[in-house]
This record gives C-alpha cells, sequence and structure tokens, in this order.
C-alpha cells in the first residue's frame, strides 16, 4: 500500500491500464496527474499548446487503435469542448478517458463551473471517485467502459480528492495491443449526413448503458439508520460519512448517467432524504424530476463553495453552518508575486501610467492586488487581446492610447495568437504586452512550446514569439527587460501613442527557475531615507515595516534592484544586480 494523492493514483490508473498516449495543458488542480504520467517511459506524454489540441492529439491516438488520456481542469473542458461533444459522436477505437478536475471554492479558479453538465450534454457516461483507491480503480474502468461501448468516458475530480492522500494498492500495467486501424468514414467523418446517424448510435449506446448499469457495481448502497438517506458521491461522500456516520448512504459513482432504478430503492427505503453535493443541485433536480421527494439539499447547502464535513454536520442538524476558518488568531495572508518577480516591473510602469490594463490568467493576475492595483480585468485564458480591442472600439482611439493587453508566454500560444491576429486582421491598434518569464509559472514551472523543453525535460524546437508576431504582421514589435524601469516606461509611452499594433515582449525568467538571487539583498541607507513609501507601493515581500522604519529582510530580497531604481532618494544600495 501506498499514499498517493489522487492525481497520482489517476495516473497510476492510466498507466495499469495500458495507456499510449496521455495528453494535457497544464491546469490546477489536474496538473500532477500529467506530470506524473510522464515519468513512465512506455508513455507517450506531452503538454498541448491548450486543452483543445490536447483533446484532440488523444482522439486521434484513440482513432488509431491506443488508449487515450486527456486530462483539464474544469474551464479547460470550455477550451476543449468542441472535439468533445464531436467524440461523443464518432465513438473511439482505444479506449479514450478525459479527466476534468473541478475547484469548488476556487482555490486557482475564475468560476466554479459543474463539469457534470458537460457529461450530461455531450452524453458521455462519468464516473467519480472519492478517494485515491478509486481513483486508480474507475480510471482503470473508465478505459474498459470506453472500449465495451464505444464511447470517451470522464473521470471527475475536485480539488479535495485531486490533492489529497489516501492509501492506493498499486498493480501492475496491462500491456494492451493496438487494434487495426480502418477506415470509417461514416463513424469518423461528421458530415450531416453520417453525423445523424451517429447521434442514433449515441442514443442506443446510453440505452444500452443504463440497462447495464445496475450490474456494473458503481453505484452502492450503504444501509445503516433508515430515519435518514444521504445521495452524494465523491469528494461530499467523505464529508458526509464523517458528519453523518448513522445514515443510510447511496453513493453515486457513476454520475452520468444515473440509475434511476437504485435512486427510487434507495428513497423509498429511507424516511427522510438528504442530497449533499457541491455546487449545483445536479443529483437533486435529476431526483425531484422523477417525481421523488428530497427533504433537504441545495436550501442548506447552497450553490457557493466547497463542502467539507464540519459544515455538513452543522447544516443537516439544523444548526447555522461555520464558516470554513474557524482560526481568527491566524492572520490572513493574500497571494503576492514572490520577491524579484519580474512582472511586478512591468505591473509598476503601468500602474505609474495610470492604463487600463486586460490581463490573462496567469501569475501576473496577481498585479490586480494593492499595492500595484494595476489590472482591470481577467476573465479567460487569451482573452486580454480581444477585451483590449474591445474597448478600443466601443470607446475610440483616444481611449486605445490609454489601453494595454497584458498575457504570458505560455498563456499567449494557448489561446492569445488568434486574438493578435483579430487586431491585425481587423486594423486595431492595440498595444500587447508578453510577459515572457520562460515558464508556465502559476501551475508549478511546466515548459511550453516558448520554452525550447519538452515534458520530460528534453530540447525541444523553440517557438519565437518574435517571429511569430512579425508573421501575423505585427511590424512593430520589441523586446525589453522589465526590470530597466526607464527602458520599459519610454517603451510603453511609445506604442500606446503609435497608430499601429505593437507588441511589446517583457522578458525575463521567472525568479524561481534558477532560484539564484540576481544580486546581493539589498540595504535602506536610514540617513538617506526619508520613509515616502515609495519603495512599499511596488508590493514586494521583501520589504516590510518595523519599528525602526522600514527594511529589507535579506532572507527573501533577490538583488533585482527595482526597489533601488524607483527611490527617489537613492536609499537603498547594496549588490548589483546581474
Amino acid at each position: 500500500m501506498e499514499l498517493m494523492l489522487g492525481n497520482e493514483a489517476v495516473a497510476r490508473g492510466a498507466w495499469e491500464a495500458g495507456v499510449n498516449v496521455a495528453t494535457a495543458y497544464p491546469g490546477t488542480p489536474s496538473t500532477e496527474i500529467t506530470e506524473v504520467i510522464s515519468s513512465y517511459d512506455d508513455v507517450y506524454c506531452e503538454w498541448s499548446p491548450n486543452e483543445k489540441v490536447a483533446m484532440e492529439v488523444a482522439i486521434g491516438a484513440s482513432m488509431g487503435g491506443a488508449r487515450a488520456l486527456c486530462c483539464m481542469k474544469h474551464v479547460g473542458v470550455n477550451v476543449a469542448a468542441d472535439p468533445i461533444f464531436t467524440a461523443a459522436y464518432t465513438g473511439v477505437r482505444g479506449g479514450l478517458v478525459i479527466v476534468v478536475a473541478d475547484d469548488p471554492g476556487m482555490h486557482s479558479s475564475q468560476n466554479e463551473q459543474d463539469s457534470r453538465y458537460y457529461a450530461r450534454s455531450a452524453h458521455i457516461p462519468m464516473l467519480e471517485p472519492a478517494t485515491s483507491a478509486e481513483c486508480l480503480a474507475y480510471t482503470k474502468r473508465a478505459f474498459a467502459l470506453s472500449e465495451e461501448y464505444d464511447t470517451p468516458v470522464f473521470v471527475r475530480l475536485v480539488t479535495r480528492v485531486a490533492h489529497s492522500r489516501s492509501l492506493v494498492g498499486p498493480g501492475s500495467r496491462e500491456e494492451v495491443p493496438l487494434k487495426p486501424y480502418e477506415k470509417d468514414p461514416s463513424k469518423y467523418v461528421m458530415m450531416p449526413g453520417f453525423a445523424r446517424g451517429r447521434h442514433l448510435v449515441v442514443e442506443a449506446r446510453e440505452n444500452r448503458l443504463l440497462a447495464d448499469l445496475p450490474s456494473l457495481g458503481v453505484n452502492t448502497i450503504e444501509w445503516a439508520d433508515k430515519t435518514v438517506g444521504v445521495v452524494c458521491s465523491g469528494s461530499a461522500y467523505n464529508y458526509v460519512k464523517e458528519a453523518m456516520p448513522n445514515a443510510s448512504v447511496l453513493k453515486l459513482g457513476m454520475v452520468y448517467p444515473l440509475d434511476a432504478g437504485i435512486i427510487r430503492e434507495f428513497a423509498a427505503g429511507v424516511d427522510t432524504l438528504y442530497v449533499v453535493e457541491e455546487l449545483e443541485p445536479y443529483f437533486e433536480d435529476a431526483i425531484k424530476a422523477l417525481g421523488i421527494k428530497v427533504d433537504a439539499g441545495k436550501d442548506r447547502t447552497g450553490l457557493q463553495g466547497e463542502l467539507f464535513a464540519r459544515k455538513v454536520g452543522h447544516l443537516f442538524a439544523g444548526e447555522d453552518a461555520p464558516g470554513p476558518m474557524e482560526t481568527p488568531d491566524i492572520p490572513g495572508r493574500p497571494p503576492v508575486l514572490c520577491p524579484g518577480c519580474p512582472h511586478r516591473g512591468l505591473f509598476n510602469v503601468l500602474g505609474k501610467l495610470k492604463l487600463a490594463v486586460t490581463a490573462d490568467i496567469g501569475c501576473y493576475t496577481l498585479g490586480a492586488l494593492p499595492p500595484l492595483s494595476a489590472v482591470d480585468s481577467t476573465v479567460c485564458m487569451g482573452a486580454s487581446i480581444g477585451m483590449a480591442m474591445g474597448l478600443e472600439k466601443a470607446r475610440g482611439r483616444e481611449f486605445g492610447k490609454k489601453t494595454v493587453a497584458v498575457i504570458g508566454d505560455s498563456t499567449f500560444v494557448h489561446s492569445g495568437i488568434t486574438g493578435l491576429v483579430n487586431v491585425v486582421y481587423n486594423q486595431s491598434y492595440a498595444t500587447v504586452i508578453i510577459a515572457d518569464n520562460s515558464t508556465t509559472g502559476m501551475t508549478g514551472h511546466q515548459p511550453n512550446p516558448t520554452t525550447g523543453f519538452n515534458i520530460k525535460g528534453m530540447p525541444a524546437p523553440q517557438l519565437s514569439l518574435e517571429k511569430l508576431c512579425e508573421a501575423i504582421g505585427i511590424q512593430h514589435v520589441r523586446v525589453v527587460d522589465p526590470y530597466n524601469q526607464k527602458e520599459l516606461e519610454a517603451m510603453v509611452k511609445e506604442e500606446i501613442e503609435r497608430d499601429a499594433p505593437s507588441v511589446i515582449i517583457a522578458r525575463r525568467p521567472c525568479i524561481l527557475l534558477s532560484k539564484q538571487p540576481l544580486g546581493a539583498p539589498r540595504v535602506i541607507d536610514k540617513e538617506a531615507c526619508v520613509e515616502c513609501g515609495t519603495c512599499s507601493r511596488i508590493g514586494c515581500p521583501a520589504i516590510v515595516k518595523a519599528e525602526g522604519g522600514v527594511q529589507i529582510d535579506d532572507t527573501q530580497c533577490k538583488g533585482c534592484d527595482l526597489c533601488a531604481d524607483i527611490c527617489p532618494k537613492s536609499a537603498i544600495k547594496g549588490g548589483d544586480a546581474q
């Protein structure tokens, strides 16, 4: 037995199932699945430019007779939805499993989207494990079901299952031979005439699965005190078992399609029926649609945030729910850019110039928080460029001169390129700043096509952002070090006034990549310092207020020199940045 993260167990389950190809774009809380599976030499594994491409590679591998795994976080399903919905029609040749990790409570996400509705809408079966052992077992089961029923299969995780450890009994790998490749246009060419026929196949497949559900054993009733019965799945099952240990429980391992028979059997066997689920009333609405009374559900748990055992216990005992943390003695710790982060220099300039800044998903999103307070919007991957263009088109060129779009190198490749194409094609004057820190930073420093390395750390062709932007039609592409505040400020001023689209690449590797300081820690000359607070306005964690005035914590300072550059009295001294 081994302690494994849920994500590790999914990776192990896929390997044991004989998976040949694994694809993903990194996104918390799903990232570790692909990182772990990349350590298995007998699996082809890649970080794809985005989830849509990852899904298409996996579909192609499946069509080629291989077992394929594609992993993403919940919002990644939006990006991959186009191929996913049609893959439900084509079906599979080799098993095709899509792992999606939802994020109740939005620990690292911009919304609380519930992926169960994707399964229902696309008519794709979905399994939901509650423990790491089930993550392994359900992933293996998903591959078998995929091939048996000729369908992609979802495995749904949530943050607490993905990132919690529990005991797993790992097994050996099943070597699954490639299935023969055969031309079959009526199955794989989804023009309308063929697609109509395949839609009938989807309906027949689902009816067959529904008929077989009772014998699959993934939905289980745990009879106990029949005064109260609870319908739940996944993480909610763990909370219910801890909070209401004496209640009877219907644990749904297959969350789509739902087995109406076992739900009716369970509801008829208990006096009071509760539904405990995170996010939307997916189970609750379906149960009510069967004509079954639900005595309590979302009216107690609400639609927002994640559950936990203590909260479930209070809610269903009729007491007020406690907050997720009852530890007032622990001070809050808002997220901040790391000491020495190159994004800090960029946002210091943009804030100083009082520009409207449409930003994107990544570490640089933190530029919205005080004291930098430079970012005006963050919507989704790649949105910054289109939104900056929209602001200009709506409010005119003069407002456009006060607007910039900020996007990271990995995010630009993910979904920013088409936005930049639109800027050129539809004649916008937008100024786009690519914050190139040479990694996919916020999800844990995964490589991307601009870094020159693949998922296994091996050299790979390196995409040139400069040449790409020029090929799109941007005639003004400039590169600057964001630590160089004077040059950066002058460059931004020039480009926002230019009556042509332009791209500024603010390039400096993430400070955490080398883990080496750029110079000696800086120190404050108390004789020269006038306590004006300018250095504090960049939000560096190394700059702290103490009894004796502002100080620099030499255990955190990376010697980037940004504070020294902006100090109006030249009171910050020390080693030179390199």
